[in-house]
């Protein structure tokens, strides 16, 4: 199973949770997808672009199971990055847990496991 992640606001995550769907942060919404992440892209995305943010959620997303509408293309650095181009069904999420806060500059990341 390959695992990729989305960073958000922990109040879109329990609309979303009462929802069954995530439909996106404005940014998604904004470009026409849902900008995820792999592990190995996470640290950087949550440096750039979640910098100085607070009660935030780190969701753990089941890549094979989002049928086809996953894309991987060119963003940051030359780098693949996953975007969805729908709305993320909770059954394709393993787990959501809160990302904690930085602590001087440095945001810690959990340990990511299935």
């Amino acid at each position: 199973m390959t695992l990729i992640y989305k960073i958000c606001q922990r109040t879109a995550w329990r609309a979303a949770e009462a929802a069954g769907w995530f439909r996106g942060a404005p940014a998604d919404q904004r470009d026409g997808f849902i900008h995820l992440s792999t592990a190995a892209q996470l640290a950087e995305t949550a440096a750039k672009h979640f910098a100085g943010a607070s009660d935030l959620m780190l969701v753990a997303v089941d890549a094979a199971a989002l049928d086809g509408e996953l894309k991987w293309e060119t963003s940051r650095s030359g780098k693949l990055f996953p975007h969805l181009y729908a709305a993320l069904p909770l059954t394709a999420v393993r787990w959501a847990r809160l990302l904690p806060d930085e602590v001087s500059g440095h945001r810690p990341l959990p340990e990511l496991y299935a």
